[in-house]
């Protein structure tokens, strides 16, 4: 049974930082692609950043330069480090494994970061 499971989601002042964590379990870590996707209040879940098995990774416009994902094959761990946070990065934060031969797809249930101005 695939678990992700999301922690780090936090309130914090505009500027400031968070580091969001996912423990996977179940799956065969090193094959899949990961993901961070955010979901705001009355919007649709996009895409924040994902990293492949290689290492390369794909970040939103909105986030470059301001967000860095990281992922730790020896922990099944997956990162996402948010700095210069702004109001508009409130939301719930979604962890996301995509098998990149089966293209199986898993989600985590959500951590909130909520960013004050």
């Amino acid at each position: 049974q695939v678990h992700l499971v999301e922690s780090g989601g936090d309130l914090v002042q505009a500027g400031g930082s968070l580091r969001l964590s996912c423990a996977a379990s179940g799956i065969i870590f090193s094959f899949n692609t990961l993901g961070w996707y955010r979901q705001a209040p009355g919007k649709q879940r996009e895409l924040v950043a994902t990293i492949n098995s290689g290492g390369s990774t794909v970040y939103a416009d909105s986030v470059k330069g301001r967000f860095t994902i990281s992922r730790d094959n020896a922990k099944n761990m997956v990162y996402l480090q948010m700095d210069s946070l702004k109001p508009e990065d409130t939301a719930a934060y979604y962890c996301n494994s995509e098998a990149e031969v089966s293209h199986y797809v898993y989600w985590g249930q959500g951590t909130q970061v909520t960013v004050s101005s």
